[in-house]
């Protein structure tokens, strides 16, 4: 099976951009990350690309893909804590986090925070992260819908981050799944998934050629539907199986 992938991250209208895109290969293993950090607290850009560079550095040195998530995402959490006492901005530093591995024919994904995973198969959408946000919640409790959350005024407010102090792991770790052709995913941040919709994301994947069309075509939506808005950063990974 043939994997293409393509990265795409813009500033928006913003002065600086938080987010933070990377990728690492090992052998026949691939990594996707996907990092947007929290601009209210002032150094969301090196929280975003601490971790990114962190997960991506275990990744590559990782003995097997099997213990990479838990292992990675422990001390991705654990220094970026250390990180913001050695610099002295304790509670500043914070970012969210989406990951995801393909091995072979299997692939597998982690998060925490409102950056999403999308899954595509036959160029529709068939999963996607749960934001761990107010208005996520909200929907879940059935007291909004679903597509409310974009428009939500409190859709900023995050219930799980990293650079948070806590007992136990806040992220999310799905299973291993088997990776079938035609198999899409899209990662990313809130500015890029809160001006487009799923729809549009299904309907530009049925014409784009692969990895790089279907993310220009995406990003070019993005911008369309944000004109005159004060638009956020907005970044994405685009990743397409196709029969090789």
């Amino acid at each position: 099976m043939k994997i293409t992938h393509s990265l795409y991250t813009d500033v928006g209208s913003r002065e600086v951009n938080e987010d933070c895109i990377s990728y690492a290969g090992r052998g026949g293993a691939e990594c996707f990350v996907l990092c947007d950090g929290l601009g209210g607290h002032g150094k969301g850009e090196l929280a975003s690309q601490f971790v990114a560079g962190s997960l991506c550095e275990s990744f590559k040195s990782a003995p097997d893909s099997d213990s990479f998530f838990e292992t990675a995402l422990t001390a991705a959490q654990e220094g970026l804590i250390a990180e913001q006492k050695r610099i002295g901005a304790v509670f500043e530093m914070k970012t969210t986090a989406v990951v995801l591995v393909i091995e072979g024919s299997r692939w597998r994904w982690a998060f925490i925070g409102d950056s999403r995973l999308y899954h595509f198969r036959k160029c529709k959408p068939v999963f996607r992260t749960l934001d761990h946000s107010v208005p996520q919640m909200l929907a879940l409790a059935g007291d909004i819908k679903e597509k409310q959350i974009r428009c939500h005024p409190d859709r900023n407010r995050l219930l799980r981050v990293m650079g948070v102090e806590w007992d136990s792991p806040r992220y999310e770790c799905g299973s291993w799944q088997e990776l079938r052709e035609g198999d899409a995913f899209l990662l990313c941040s809130d500015g890029f998934w809160e001006p487009i919709t799923e729809k549009e994301m299904s309907r530009l994947l049925k014409k784009a050629s692969g990895a790089e069309d279907w993310l220009a075509v995406m990003s070019e939506t993005v911008k369309s539907n944000g004109a005159g808005t004060d638009m956020d950063n907005n970044s994405a990974i685009a990743v397409v199986c196709k029969g090789g």
